[in-house]
Order: structure tokens, then C-alpha cells, then sequence
């Protein structure tokens, strides 16, 4: 999907644990561009939507994700979360009955008080949109994030540290 995005990176080691692929990335600068998700690629990244989300604020041009009604009974109604945290940032985003449209380049404010509502892909969203903020942001109930990562906020913690 990041490269469908117009990402500019590398996959080195893939391997497969559990039927999930994984490996380590390369990650280089570069412009992202709106796409639209749907059909079959929806059920390959249903958890990965609010992340994606998340990216296609900061993509030129607009981003519709649909067919992923699914999102409405995970944790939380995802659409309606992503949706509504990321409103809070001032990110131009907009639910539909089956997804979203994001509607990019939007530079996230932050200075607001957000909340992953007890989901852990909302809450890992989150951490990531408070690296890409102009003002720092506060973030509820990120012990959801425990339950997939438990060294989430740590991790983000040293990736953004400065030397």
C-alpha cells in the first residue's frame, strides 16, 4: 500500500510467522499520493486503516477507503474514530457509510486531547500522528496498546529522540 502511495522504500528478510509476513524496512523520503482502497485489498489491511489513514493526510490529493464496513465493529467503530481523532489534529477527513475520504496535504496541528477509546490500532495511530504535529498532543487510554505492542511508546519514544 506505501508504495502504491507513491512510498519510497525497501523490503530485506522477508519471512512468514503466523501467514504474516514481515521484514526489515528501508525508508527514504519521498511524496505521497492519494490512491483509492477497496475490494479484496480492503480485507488484506483491515487492521492497518487507521495507520493509513493517518499517512493519507499527509499525501497530496484525496484518499477513499471503502468497502471496509468491517471497520464498524472491531474494537471501536474505527471509521468513526480515526474519523474524529483525526478532525481533532485539523486533518480534512470525512466518514462514509463504508469508509473514509482524506483529503491531503493537511499540516496536523495537534494541541487537543485524543483518545484510542480502548483500541490499540487507534492508540498506535495516535503515537504516530504526535510525531507529525506542530503542537504536542494528549492521548487517553494508551494501555490499549499494550495488548499488540507493548513497547510501543518507548519504541516511538527512541526513533524520535534527538542527538
Amino acid at each position: 500500500m506505501l508504495k502504491l502511495m507513491g512510498a519510497n522504500l525497501e523490503i530485506n528478510e522477508v519471512d512468514a510467522k503466523g501467514g504474516e509476513p514481515y521484514g526489515d524496512l528501508t525508508i527514504s523520503t519521498s511524496s505521497l499520493k492519494g490512491i483509492e482502497i477497496s475490494g479484496d485489498m480492503i480485507s488484506r489491511l483491515i487492521d492497518e486503516i487507521p495507520i493509513i489513514a493517518l499517512l493519507a493526510t499527509q499525501a497530496e490529493g484525496t484518499t477513499i477507503i471503502k468497502d471496509a464496513a468491517e471497520l464498524k465493529v472491531k474494537e471501536t467503530n474505527r471509521i468513526d474514530t480515526v474519523v474524529s481523532e483525526l478532525k481533532k489534529l485539523g486533518a480534512d477527513i470525512e466518514a462514509t457509510d463504508d469508509g473514509m475520504k482524506i483529503h491531503g496535504k493537511t499540516t496536523l496541528q495537534g494541541g487537543a486531547v485524543v483518545s484510542s477509546y480502548g483500541d490499540h490500532r487507534i492508540g498506535m495511530m495516535l503515537g504516530i500522528a504526535a510525531c507529525v504535529t506542530k503542537q504536542a498532543i494528549e492521548i487517553e487510554d494508551t494501555d490499549a496498546v499494550r495488548v499488540s505492542y507493548p513497547n510501543f511508546f518507548e519504541h516511538i519514544e527512541y526513533l524520535t529522540k534527538t542527538v
